[in-house]
Formats: C-alpha cells, sequence, structure tokens
C-alpha cells in the first residue's frame, strides 16, 4: 500500500501557485545562501522572507506546509526543514526565553503578534476543545504569525509534534516562573497541541477524547424536544397559535384601524369563511408540529 505524505502533496500543490511558488523560493534562497564575509546564513533577511511569505500566502497552502499530519520520520522532516531552521531558528546555543522576549517587546510587530497568539490559542479546561477562544484555525494564524521573529517557534525533532522556540528558561533566575509560562504556551499549551493534532482532519474544531462524550448544544436541543410532555406540547402549541392568529379584540382592533367607519361605529367581525380558514391552517400547523416531535 502506497504511503501518503500530506507534506509532500503539500510542496507540490505550493509549486503549482505561482504566488506560494515565488514567494517559497525566495524564503528558501535568502534563508540558505551564506554571506560573503561569515560563511553564515543572513538571519535578519531570511526572516524577513519567511514573513512575507507567511503573510501573503493564503493559509490554505501555508498551513498544509506548516502542520501536515505525519505518520513517519521522513514526513515528519520535511515538515520540520519548512522553515529552513538552520537559518531562521537554530544557533549554537540556546539564549534564555525572558532575553527574546524582551527583544521582541522593542519591536511592534513582534509584540503585537505575540500578544494575538497568547490571546487565540490560550487554553482552557473548560472549554469543549481546549481553547478558551474555541478556534483551532485562529490559534494556528496566531502561531504562523510568529515566525519570522525573534521568538519564532518550530518542530524539536522529527519523532514528535512538539513546537517551541529556540530559547530555555535556564537560567532565569528570579524571572524564572514568567519563563516557564511563556515556554509552557508551547509546549504544553493544550489548545495549541489539539490544533496541531487535528490539523488535517474533517473538522478543524473537533474536540478532545475526554470531551467527545460531553452533549452539544444541538443534542441537547433535540432531546429536550423529543421528551417534551403533552401537556408543554399543548401549551407550546397554543403560543405559536397565539401569535399566528389575533384575539378577537386585537382583530378588532386591525379592522378599525383600516376602516374608513367613524370613531363611535361598530367594528366589523371577520366573516365565518375566513374563521373556517384560519381553524383549518391552525390543524394543519399543530398536525405538522406533532410529526415534527414524533421524529
Amino acid at each position: 500500500m502506497t504511503t501518503v505524505n500530506r507534506c509532500l502533496d503539500a510542496a507540490k500543490a505550493c509549486n503549482v501557485d505561482d504566488v506560494c511558488q515565488k514567494l517559497r523560493t525566495e524564503y528558501v534562497s535568502a534563508c540558505i545562501k551564506p554571506t560573503a564575509r561569515s560563511g553564515l546564513c543572513n538571519r535578519p533577511k531570511c526572516n524577513k522572507a519567511l514573513r512575507r511569505f507567511f503573510d501573503r500566502v493564503p493559509a490554505d497552502y501555508t498551513h498544509e506546509l506548516l502542520f501536515c499530519p505525519c505518520t513517519d520520520t521522513a514526513c515528519a522532516e520535511r515538515r520540520r526543514q519548512t522553515i529552513v531552521p538552520s537559518c531562521s531558528y537554530e544557533s549554537a546555543e540556546k539564549p534564555n526565553c525572558i532575553t527574546q522576549i524582551k527583544i521582541c517587546n522593542t519591536d511592534y510587530v513582534c509584540r503585537s503578534r505575540l500578544a494575538q497568539f497568547q490571546y487565540d490559542c490560550e487554553p482552557s479546561k473548560i472549554s469543549a476543545n481546549g481553547c478558551k477562544q474555541g478556534n483551532y484555525g485562529a490559534c494556528l494564524l496566531a502561531y504562523t504569525g510568529l515566525i519570522g521573529s525573534t521568538i519564532t517557534p518550530n518542530y524539536i525533532d522529527n519523532s514528535t509534534s512538539s513546537v517551541a522556540p529556540w530559547c530555555s528558561c535556564s537560567p532565569s533566575w528570579s524571572q524564572r516562573e514568567d519563563c516557564d509560562h511563556f515556554l509552557g504556551s508551547f509546549t504544553t499549551n493544550i489548545c495549541l497541541q489539539n490544533a496541531l493534532m487535528t490539523f488535517g482532519s474533517e473538522s478543524d474544531q473537533q474536540p478532545t477524547v475526554s470531551q467527545a462524550s460531553m452533549p452539544s448544544p444541538g443534542s441537547s436541543s433535540r432531546e429536550t424536544r423529543s421528551t417534551a410532555s403533552p401537556q408543554e406540547t399543548i401549551e407550546t402549541m397554543r403560543n405559536i397559535l397565539d401569535t399566528i392568529i389575533p384575539t378577537q379584540a386585537l382583530g378588532n382592533e386591525l379592522l378599525v384601524g383600516q376602516s374608513t367607519l367613524p370613531s363611535n361605529s361598530f367594528p366589523i367581525s371577520a366573516s365565518p369563511p375566513s374563521l373556517m380558514l384560519q381553524a383549518a391552517l391552525c390543524l394543519l400547523l399543530l398536525l405538522f408540529h406533532l410529526l415534527n416531535n414524533g421524529h
């Protein structure tokens, strides 16, 4: 049986789209080209090209390249190499995360995108899908917004789907708690983890396994409707009819408002055929309502 490589398929799809192919070629070229002086890549130029790619290419392409689901290390390594991590991500030593955050906060774009990520990917223990905002797509979009910044995240290896910026919390001294919280927003974030794991499935809003048994609002309302008592059904039907057919007093009032009779004249009541037609309509509505409850 042929193994499907979603990451390879995503690369092929990008290559047949003019914008995706052009901007991807630009950032790959910028990230692998060594500078004449040091022989190393030009990281600022690489990051600028990466930001242009993720900002201008539709998420249909960028997300498939970056979040393609993998079942083997070859696929996962291709996924990890998407942002050319040797230039845009890794360095000889891991800097302190607090230092990276401070650098990020001096730049308006980086600062605002970090705030967006923290908002859209904020975890929640009571949310159905682990995200406080309830939107996997928004979380992944905010995640990609960080690529090309001083806190660029990426897959940490080719054997898991774990992601993190290239920084550590050792040493952090008095700010260790803040550092752990920042790093944990990537490494132990249930919202981000669920968003990454469910990407590519039929729905990007699927709940986690432990939450799958929770009834949805739609199913709850259907159960309530199907188990309603006869008295409740009659009362509901009465309310429906009251909104469709005006009372005699209201009917008279409407007729008077439309009449040219003087104010001391008696209102003209509805004719018997009209009342019979209304009664027939009511019966049809009642039958339709009962049939719906029966199903």
